[in-house]
């Protein structure tokens, strides 16, 4: 399934930077992990260009630079914006942040946000949404059937991180689309059950 642009990487908002961290590192495994962790202070100008100069050092094959941090002054950002809008070959991005709040909108606008919840399985789900057949789709709302408000947004996350990070998907406009529709149909009490459809159903196909 292929999107017109690739979107190489993506924002976790969670205050548990370090423990998020230890478990993109085990998840992203045999891949390489650079992390740029800034906890103690903001993330300024010189934090950035070290990100800039690890990101054009030459891969062969994928490299995840994480940059965690409690806060971001607007010149660091603004420093990032044309790396996360055009990345080096084989380079992807993952931002750990508090709150979407603390990046600037051109930055939110150019990678996908995921919400952590840092005691959920994220990332473990048992399906494969690049092999997803009717019949996945079907066992999983019935495995499913009863799932809360609460846990469904938790899953709709954990739908993100496997398609993106574990089964490496580009996705297309649509299912982005449909990621950011879950949460708000969630926020407006729809049944969980027909969000989670939605959402499967643009990675399914015949078998």
């Amino acid at each position: 399934m292929q999107a017109h642009s690739e979107i190489k990487g993506h924002i976790i908002i969670s205050a548990e930077i370090d423990a998020e961290f230890s478990r993109l590192q085990e998840e992203l495994k045999p891949f390489r992990v650079v992390p740029f962790l800034v906890t103690d202070e903001s993330f300024k100008i010189e934090h950035a260009k070290a990100v800039l100069k690890e990101s054009y050092i030459s891969e062969s094959q994928t490299k995840y630079i994480v940059i965690g941090t409690q806060d971001f002054t607007d010149i660091a950002q603004n420093s990032l914006l044309k790396l996360f809008e055009e990345p080096p070959r084989h380079i992807e991005f993952i931002i750990i942040t508090p709150t979407k709040s603390n990046l600037l909108p051109t930055v939110r606008s150019r990678l996908p946000i995921l919400k952590v919840d840092t005691h959920s399985n994220i990332g473990e789900l048992e399906i494969n949404l690049a092999r997803l057949d009717y019949k996945d789709v079907f066992l999983f709302l019935k495995e499913h059937a009863r799932v809360k408000k609460e846990d469904a947004k938790v899953l709709v996350e954990a739908l993100f991180f496997r398609a993106t990070v574990t089964d490496r998907l580009i996705l297309t406009p649509l299912q982005l689309d449909n990621f950011d529709k879950a949460y708000r149909l969630l926020n407006l009490n729809s049944r969980a059950q027909s969000v989670l459809a939605m959402l499967l159903m643009s990675f399914a196909r015949e078998r």
